[in-house]
């Protein structure tokens, strides 16, 4: 086992879990180590709901993972709309492009034993109808992009490197790519993504071992869909941090993905379940200030983040 874990430690993967759970030496740019992240803003209607119940309860948000149904079904108007408030308010907007799996005619990710082959864009043809909905996200103005498919992290790389996309745009890797590991998390770093959120259920010995691979942030579930195992992680949240930092704790209860993000899924309950996600994020930020006082909270509208631009929007 030690000399296999020698090998290992030669490309800089972790021989072992760390057991030891040390504490992360990296920070976020403005010295924080963790910040809050919210998914589920479908519509502007929800992003309004999240800001007013963001004031009320004077947290901050600084990521929000939005249009899990696919941004597709948003039209150019509501795509600018929330691209003006998370301006205003200098939030990241993560958004997902359409049209998703599980959306679409390809059926066997929806298949009990089908969906372990993972979530693909199936053929240059989608590839080409995602790539649309993305350059129409750009033209308003949005910056960020929720990748689940290392070949579309490959590809947007590289059109952000030669030019094809704007060099401030971000790809946060989704939860449903299955990444569980340090050589996992190394090869998403590698391709260019600039967070990526690993598999919720990861003991902190695990995840400890991948922060000691990778620098890029890590966006860690502490509440999650009943339909992936319902984890609960509110009260590990301090050490999350301390292991972990520069982390996201990821926000993202409910019965279950495919039920709370269609299309036809109402705006009041959307709005409902919103609020109750940024209360959550204020009892996360009351077990930090409770048991882990020396670690910080990045402020509302860090620079390093990639707020939308609607001032470049294309007419």
């Amino acid at each position: 086992m030690d000399k296999v874990a020698g090998i290992m430690e030669k490309y800089g993967i972790p021989g072992r879990d760390a057991y030891d759970l040390p504490s992360s030496p990296l920070t976020f740019p403005d010295g924080a180590h963790c910040r809050m992240e919210v998914s589920g803003i479908e519509r502007p209607s929800t992003m309004k709901a999240a800001l007013d119940e963001m004031k009320k309860r004077k947290v901050p948000l600084h990521k929000l993972i939005c249009t899990v149904m696919g941004a597709s079904f948003l039209d150019r108007g509501e795509l600018r709309e929330m691209a003006a408030m998370a301006a205003e308010e200098k939030i990241e907007l993560i958004m997902t492009p359409g049209p998703r799996p599980l959306w679409d005619i390809s059926r066997q990710v929806a298949t009990p034993e089908g969906a372990l082959s993972g979530l693909r864009m199936h053929g240059s043809d989608q590839l080409n109808h995602l790539l649309q909905d993305i350059y129409r996200c750009i033209e308003v103005g949005l910056r960020g992009f929720l990748v689940w498919d290392e070949g579309v992290l490959y590809l947007l790389n590289q059109m952000k490197l030669k030019g094809d996309l704007p060099s401030d745009v971000v790809f946060k890797v989704s939860v449903f790519a299955g990444h569980a590991n340090a050589a996992g998390a190394k090869v998403l770093e590698s391709l260019g993504a600039t967070t990526f959120n690993p598999v919720a259920d990861l003991t902190l010995p695990q995840l400890a071992s991948i922060r000691k691979a990778v620098k890029i942030p890590m966006d860690i579930h502490v509440y999650l869909f009943d339909s992936f195992g319902g984890f609960n992680r509110l009260m590990e949240a301090p050490e999350m941090a301390r292991v972990c930092s520069p982390c996201y704790f990821k926000i993202e209860p409910g019965v279950s993905v495919g039920s709370m993000y269609k299309p036809w899924v109402s705006e009041d309950a959307l709005a409902g379940a919103i609020r109750e996600k940024v209360k959550y994020a204020a009892l996360l930020m009351e077990q930090m200030e409770k048991n882990a006082p020396q670690l910080k909270i990045s402020a509302q509208g860090a620079k390093d983040l990639a707020v939308p631009r609607p001032e470049v929007a294309v007419a």
